[in-house]
């Protein structure tokens, strides 16, 4: 059993929707206070009312994670609403999916802003506030595509997310001073509204290709980060957990037939 984490401070950007929903939930079920960061009032607040309607403790704040100043904000206003900050959830991601032929060179640069200089931004902002307490704890979520697999489409979000990768070793030496750690949990394919609208015969093929024959949920992706957070995992850090269900197992089409 997990040190609880009750009354710790946690900001999860991106925590409005999807695998940040649920890593923004699954801490607000263990007692931490939540602060979700994201662009957009609905569902941030809809995520806000959830959590308090089921005995949590969350608010919101606007923030452009790609931008430095508004990032600085984030993490002021966390502060001033909680009272400190123990836990970053670098979160916020986009994948449109375009192949190169077709991409816009001003699409890399904006998948690679919002998913990779971001995690600089936040880190970044986060260090004074980790130097005074003595101590902090930053999880990434990465992604199996770019670091493990691919697939087409994806050349600036597999980029970014391999990137994510390369900052974290280099950033767990210097985070070492402030005795704060920095980790990555690296999903599969998990359920949430993105994956919805890539059609019913996407998501069929992706379940029977992992070998527990399901997607992933939001909550498994917080659990993971819920352990890289906890004092048991003080001792781990620039590391990286694939949570994907089995699914870059598999060498080819006929080893899932014979399981």
């Amino acid at each position: 059993m997990l040190t609880s984490i009750r009354d710790r401070s946690v900001i999860v950007t991106g925590g409005s929707k999807g695998i940040g929903r649920g890593i923004a939930t699954v801490f607000a079920r263990q007692g931490a206070k939540v602060m979700i960061a994201a662009r957009g009032e609905e569902a941030a607040q809809k995520t806000v009312d959830e959590i308090k309607a089921a005995g949590g403790t969350a608010q919101w704040v606007s923030c452009d994670v790609a931008d430095w100043n508004s990032v600085q904000e984030m993490v002021a206003k966390t502060v001033d609403a909680f009272g400190g900050l123990d836990v970053l959830c670098a979160n916020a991601g986009v994948f449109p999916q375009t192949k190169m032929v077709d991409m816009d060179p001003d699409e890399w640069d904006q998948v690679l802003a919002t998913n990779l200089r971001s995690a600089f931004l936040c880190v970044k902002a986060c260090i004074p506030v980790f130097e005074k307490a003595g101590k902090g704890r930053v999880v990434l979520t990465s992604s199996i595509t770019g670091p493990v697999t691919g697939f087409p489409g994806w050349t600036h979000y597999g980029a970014s997310k391999a990137g994510q990768l390369g900052f974290l070793k280099t950033a767990a030496m210097e985070l070492s001073r402030y005795n704060t750690t920095i980790n990555a949990v690296m999903p599969g394919n998990i359920y949430t509204e993105g994956l919805q609208g890539l059609g019913q015969d996407y998501l069929d093929t992706m379940a029977a290709s992992i070998p527990l024959k399901r997607l992933g949920a939001v909550e498994d992706i917080g659990n993971a980060a819920l352990f890289f957070a906890s004092d048991e995992a003080g001792y781990i850090t620039g590391q990286q957990i694939i949570v994907d269900g089995g699914q870059i197992l598999p060498e080819s089409l006929e080893a899932l037939g014979e399981i």
